[in-house]
């Protein structure tokens, strides 16, 4: 895939956030509401391939983000979450984190947060 097919690499949706090497905007499909993307500016598959500058940039911009969703939509906790390779349940082949705002009461039991991936290996 080259950076002109890429959706995270020149994405149509207003901007949350942004750093010299990283970008933040809504989720296009959110779990919750105020769901959001962080992605590098320079096309890497997974986060790991990511330079450690565009990696501490990213997450740094996550912070900030998790402060603009407080703002607007008040939640009681995130789950801050990568996928990398298909076994990871990644489908966007460019680098990204999920910060998904939780509320009370939006799973019965959120004990063990994102240990729940994997049923029955919590």
């Amino acid at each position: 895939m080259t950076a002109n097919e890429c959706i995270f690499c020149a994405p149509d949706r207003p901007l949350i956030a942004e750093n010299d090497l990283a970008l933040a905007f809504l989720d296009r499909n959110p779990v919750s509401p105020g769901h959001a993307l962080i992605v590098p500016r320079q096309h890497v598959r997974t986060i790991f391939d990511a330079s450690p500058a565009v990696y501490s940039a990213c997450f740094s911009l996550a912070c900030e983000v998790r402060h603009w969703v407080t703002q607007m939509h008040a939640p009681d906790g995130f789950n801050l979450g990568v996928n990398c390779e298909v076994a990871g349940g990644q489908s966007v082949w460019h680098a990204h984190i999920h910060l998904i705002p939780r509320y009370h009461g939006d799973v019965p039991d959120p004990l063990g947060g994102v240990r729940n991936v994997i049923p029955r290996r919590a």
